[in-house]
């Protein structure tokens, strides 16, 4: 589905003083401010454990607000983004400055800022099929797969559903390429999905499931390679850049370093003297994570409304603890240059850090809806994020601003 004309918001249009989500506050009753202050004291932070909000906030940096990283292109409100489980927002992925990928209801979308289009790429809807042969693969398919997860990246789409289903796709040629079943356990859902290049250049995926399991999927072999199982549900998990180390959090305050290649959480002797094999600090369960390029530090984003910086060589302490303004921090993402990093709450608040600074800094962007998720293209030129609203969502674009250093 192609669009000549698109409904959205602008750069020039944002100057001249429209809301950039086209709300018409000057025709409603209350204002900006107001229903400001409004949500920040009635929005509810969902919790496992209880005031875990609470508890985390002796703990956390006072940061300086106000700068700009990242300033407003457009609002895309012809698209909606779709959000299926309140808990899972790593549903928008940029492949370059100009393509995304995200969900719109049963729908994988393919927005192109360069020829302002859409596409649709997968129906998942209706029943859908591999056309390729692959061992393992189920030819039959899967018919209205309910949508938990995606990812896209290097001409490859992943879609995950709540009862196992993988269903995997090359952007760049027709057809499904690949489905499969992770589980038939009761607690089957993919709670996230990371595509990474192996060092002989193949595609793998990390997929983190309820039923406590990571598998890795080799997308050269279109095969499982790999399959650990940990104590709890994992809720997601990040490779770190040379592909050694794994984090994995899940439904526990506590996290795990994990070797890669065996599954085994690390200990003190693979690591330093006082390296602990999980490291502490959270009340809540996570469900975001991200290594920084650097390959020694990485984000852990929690229910208890905050995101902590980590360095895997001494895991005794967090180095940083940031805190959310609403609620618990679904998504985090670094720029492949290391500059930036971004965590996103549920709703209303992405917040970009200035890393050099150590977190010392940071821009707060600020508007009304759900996110179903964040996402920098790769040569960190611009930052997308999808808003779930049916009214005033959309897909928001920043471009990254150039004075900065």
């Amino acid at each position: 589905m192609q669009d000549s004309k698109v409904a959205e918001i602008t750069t020039a249009q944002a100057r001249g003083g429209n809301d950039i989500q086209d709300i018409p506050w000057e025709r409603l009753s209350i204002k900006r401010e107001e229903y400001r202050q409004k949500r920040l004291e009635q929005y509810r932070n969902y919790e496992n454990v209880p005031f875990s909000g609470e508890s985390s906030r002796r703990d956390c940096k006072i940061t300086e607000k106000g700068s700009t990283y990242y300033k407003f292109r457009q609002n895309v409100r012809l698209i909606k983004p779709s959000i299926h489980h309140f808990q899972l927002r790593n549903l928008v992925w940029a492949t370059s400055k100009h393509d995304v990928y995200l969900n719109s209801h049963s729908s994988i979308i393919h927005w192109s800022s360069l020829t302002s289009s859409r596409s649709e790429v997968l129906n998942i809807s209706k029943h859908v099929a591999p056309s390729e042969r692959h061992p393992g693969s189920l030819l039959e398919g899967f018919t209205r797969t309910q949508l938990s997860m995606l990812a896209a990246k290097d001409e490859l789409l992943v879609v995950a559903g709540f009862q196992g289903e993988l269903i995997c796709k090359r952007l760049d040629w027709p057809g499904v390429s690949y489905c499969s079943r992770t589980t038939y356990d009761d607690n089957a859902i993919t709670n996230s999905i990371e595509i990474y290049e192996s060092p002989s250049g193949a595609l793998h995926f990390l997929a983190s499931s309820n039923d406590r399991g990571v598998r890795e999927f080799n997308m050269d072999k279109f095969q499982l390679s790999k399959h650990f199982r940990f104590p709890w549900a994992v809720n997601n998990t990040s490779l770190s850049p040379d592909g050694k180390l794994l984090v994995v959090v899940g439904d526990n305050p506590d996290g795990l370093l994990v070797d890669s290649q065996t599954g085994k959480v690390l200990g003190s002797r693979l690591l330093s003297d006082d390296t602990v094999t999980a490291f502490h600090g959270h009340f809540d369960y996570s469900f975001a994570s991200a290594w920084h390029p650097n390959g020694v530090t990485f984000a852990t984003g929690n229910q208890d409304k905050t995101c902590r910086i980590w360095d895997a060589r001494n895991l005794s302490k967090s180095v940083d603890v940031l805190r959310g303004n609403l609620a618990a921090i679904r998504s985090i993402r670094f720029t492949s240059d290391g500059c930036h990093m971004a965590m996103a709450e549920p709703a209303d608040f992405v917040h970009v850090f200035d890393v050099k600074s150590g977190y010392e800094r940071e821009q707060e962007i600020d508007f009304f809806g759900e996110i179903a998720g964040i996402s920098f293209s790769p040569d960190t030129e611009s930052l997308f994020i999808g808003v779930s609203d049916r009214t005033y969502g959309g897909l928001m674009e920043y471009g990254r601003h150039q004075n900065f250093t």
